[in-house]
């Protein structure tokens, strides 16, 4: 079920993005008096399709492969690879007979809509939900420092003051582009020592396998045991080996639940130290992974201490209660959450710029390119309508940016054949047109078998 939860929204956000995508260019084909022949949601590749209809000129429906969409353009050499159509004689309908700055509009249509939609859907969720932030002013215990925090130097207890000069107003922007992807310089308040940590610009490449937390995060304080994992009686671990070779099923151990610890205790110490924060109890018990631990806890005022077995993954099965840190709220006019809504929009813009500049350069590596598997991931197997935009809005502007790039069959790559015919002041041969075209075509399948192999082997966890 929850398979079928990531599978849905992900159909539902990339057929939105998709049928606007299309929409851009046959929109601006028609005010061009260009002839559209198809539009079509996924591919209908070798002809096969789920359903289609026929409206005046124009044939529309929707493909059997999910792998984006397209609209068939009168003249115009494209995925469709008409050839038989660019043998006979131009007519003033088609796309080739166009002047060449209408038919770079028409190319361009595309991505204009998905940068509108990226900015229109920041904007509504500026307006609708403003801004809700982490005071950092308020972190008054600091940071919980990750395994990749600590390898640049962060220590648990350390208070961010600044990002390269500029004063820390939201914790959140610690973790964001401008520090991931920019190298950025942290000013640390140690004790009474001032310190100045930098971020390297290749930290993306460890984040690309943890979470942020495995960075920084708020430092909690330890508090009341809020949820011990209990025994499931339906649950059932075995593997698909062990079904088909009939082994015995084997139930879940939870090291908190078989050692009597129980919601409402209070953890003091493990292994004789205490543990006042979180990230203490964390690391102590991590470190003592597949080992026993002892653990003191108060119960009703007394002091009860605990055997416990730690899983091999370093966990015992148990969730505290925190005390969240102090947040912010700040809301917006409609008019005012607009620019916030294009620079949210402009950002995002700018990091798969950032991105794919780093993967070029061998900063980044090219591992991180997700397929709609990875994607589906993200989305979540719970719906949640502000998740649901938020990550609809920065696939629109993902979108806008891919194919912006010059790759030869992308919109990109049609821009750039034009721009050449414009300086040149005649077009490029068709002949060149279609070959180009073919590279273009191998070069996205080897990309797209790229992605989904990376999403495939991490879901091993390779």
């Amino acid at each position: 079920m929850n398979g079928l939860i990531m599978a849905g929204q992900l159909l539902l956000g990339l057929s939105l993005l998709v049928i606007l995508h299309e929409l851009g260019h046959f929109l601006a084909a028609r005010a061009f008096g260009i002839k559209v022949e198809k539009f079509y949601l996924f591919f209908d590749a070798w002809g096969f399709k789920l359903f289609s209809f026929k409206k005046g000129d124009v044939e529309y429906g929707v493909g059997w492969l999910p792998l984006g969409g397209y609209v068939k353009i009168a003249g115009m050499i494209d995925e469709s690879m008409d050839t038989e159509q660019m043998a006979q004689p131009a007519q003033p309908w088609e796309f080739r007979s166009k002047p060449a700055w209408q038919r770079l509009i028409v190319m361009l249509g595309g991505i204009i809509v998905n940068i509108v939609v990226g900015v229109i859907i920041f904007w509504m969720l500026t307006f609708k939900y403003g801004q809700t932030y982490t005071v950092n002013g308020k972190l008054t215990d600091g940071i919980s420092v990750g395994s990749i925090g600590k390898g640049i130097g962060l220590k648990n207890g350390d208070r961010i003051l600044a990002i390269n000069g500029s004063k820390l107003i939201k914790f959140e922007d610690a973790i964001s582009s401008k520090v991931l992807f920019d190298g950025a310089q942290l000013t640390i308040l140690r004790g009474n020592q001032t310190l100045y940590i930098s971020v390297p610009d290749t930290i993306l490449n460890k984040l690309s396998k943890n979470d942020k937390e495995n960075f920084i995060a708020p430092r909690y304080r330890m508090a009341r045991v809020e949820t011990v994992l209990e025994p499931d009686e339906k649950a059932d671990k075995q593997s698909f080996f062990d079904k088909l070779f009939k082994r015995p099923s084997t139930k879940p151990v939870y090291p908190a639940y078989a050692a009597g610890i129980k919601k409402g205790d209070s953890i003091l110490a493990v292994n004789g130290k205490p543990v006042t924060f979180f990230d203490q109890f964390k690391d102590e018990v991590f470190a003592n992974k597949g080992k026993k631990i002892s653990i003191a806890a108060l119960r009703g005022g007394k002091e009860i201490n605990f055997d416990v077995n730690v899983g091999k993954d370093g966990t015992i099965g148990i969730g505290p209660r925190f005390k969240m840190p102090e947040t912010a709220h700040v809301s917006f006019g409609f008019a005012e959450s607009l620019p916030i809504g294009a620079t949210m929009a402009y950002s995002t813009f700018l990091d798969n710029a950032k991105g794919i500049g780093k993967m070029i350069t061998g900063k980044l590596s090219a591992r991180n390119i997700s397929s709609p598997i990875g994607i589906a991931k993200v989305y979540g197997s719970t719906f949640d309508w502000v998740k649901f935009w938020t990550l609809t809005g920065l696939i629109s502007m993902a979108l806008a940016f891919m194919n912006l790039l010059p790759i030869p069959g992308l919109d990109g790559g049609h821009v750039v054949f034009l721009l050449i015919e414009m300086v040149q002041r005649k077009p490029v041969s068709e002949k060149v047109l279609e070959k180009a075209q073919i590279v273009g075509f191998v070069i996205l399948i080897c990309l797209m078998v790229f992605a989904f192999g990376n999403d495939i082997l991490k879901s091993f966890g390779r």
